[in-house]
């Protein structure tokens, strides 16, 4: 690795990428037995008759803009309900039979699908200081896809969430690895969070450049660089864009922090872990751990719909971050100042 000082603050934001799976059937409302979740959406949207319509209508803006019903099955209320209660307790494996369909695409487009159902513009929320003027942001639906993303995480600890035919998927798709005797061994694959978060079989395939130097900062984990900005003595960062737009990174810690403006001057670094990747990170510094937090914000995903190439696109602009759900350690390595690493669920 090259030795690089990067100054005395550094924030390290790592961006976590998990997967959902659509269901590709179809089920009559009268059959169905709605899943808890579900039951808490529909007295939420009963209760807020106003949230009901703007639902309504992000679902037949996004059906315009992608109306065919095999990659877009929810295209009016009741379908929708339909697909949230089979999304809740689902197999994150590949849907479609074509073995060319690779596994992380399915995985991908299915996670994108569920965002855009609620990522269409709605004019009832313009003006209200959310990130982007759609469903997803706006409380207390954005509560609801909190609650959603736990119950899915809760059945993916679940043994019924993970079996044979699913380890063949993912094995057999190189890009997972899983035949390059990086992992343990998947007889403690139990589960399918336990598949994904999957621990390495030892330290040393992923040794630590200098691990006894704290001026270099290694990546902490499997991902790919996306860019640095300088923090400048506000504690702003600027994205240059059509406007310029600023983002303070205090907003990604706790509001009660003592270290909110140690980070000012700064420098901020973030990279992409993709679903394919080694899901556990790393310290990018040694140091003292001072302060550690789980920060309860938004649950979301900006999705297009590629129209050209038949697939929905997830974009991963600068400033959605500052409004998601998020974890931080700042970690003091002496010499060279404070470090955070902030742990971001993109997504579910």
């Amino acid at each position: 690795m090259k030795k690089t000082i990067y100054g005395m603050k550094l924030i390290v934001a790592v961006m976590i990428l998990a997967g959902l799976i659509l269901p590709i059937s179809t089920v009559s409302a009268e059959d169905v037995r709605y899943e808890p979740i579900t039951i808490k959406l529909i007295e939420l949207l009963d209760s807020e008759p106003k949230i009901k319509d703007m639902l309504t209508q992000s679902i037949e803006k996004a059906k315009e803009q992608n109306p065919d019903k095999i990659t877009n099955f929810a295209q009016d209320y009741d379908s929708y309900l339909e697909y949230i209660d089979e999304a809740s307790k689902l197999f994150p494996q590949q849907v479609l039979e074509d073995p060319s369909d690779l596994t992380r695409e399915q995985i991908l487009q299915s996670l994108c699908y569920f965002y855009f159902l609620i990522d269409q513009p709605l004019p009832e929320l313009e003006g209200l200081g959310l990130f982007k003027p759609s469903l997803q942001y706006y409380e207390p639906f954005s509560k609801w896809t909190r609650e959603f993303a736990v119950t899915w995480g809760d059945y993916l600890d679940t043994e019924e969430s993970w079996n044979e035919k699913n380890f063949k998927q993912f094995e057999n798709d190189p890009l997972f690895g899983l035949r390059v005797g990086w992992y343990e061994s998947p007889s403690h694959w139990k589960t399918f969070n336990q598949f994904f978060a999957k621990y390495l079989r030892s330290p040393y395939e992923r040794p630590i450049a200098y691990p006894y130097d704290s001026s270099i900062v290694v990546s902490p984990a499997d991902s790919e660089p996306q860019g640095t900005w300088p923090i400048d003595e506000k504690s702003n960062i600027n994205v240059k864009s059509k406007l310029v737009t600023y983002y303070n990174v205090n907003e990604l810690l706790a509001k009660d922090s003592k270290y909110k403006d140690a980070f000012a001057n700064g420098v901020l670094t973030h990279t992409f872990l993709n679903v394919f990747d080694y899901h556990r990170y790393h310290f990018a510094v040694g140091g003292t751990v001072l302060e550690k937090r789980i920060l309860q914000r938004n649950v979301a995903l900006e999705v297009t719909w590629n129209e050209e190439e038949g697939k929905y696109d997830p974009i991963d602009s600068t400033g959605w971050q500052f409004t998601q759900t998020l974890g931080y350690v700042i970690v003091d390595t002496g010499a060279y100042g404070l470090v955070a690493l902030i742990p971001m669920g993109m997504a579910q």
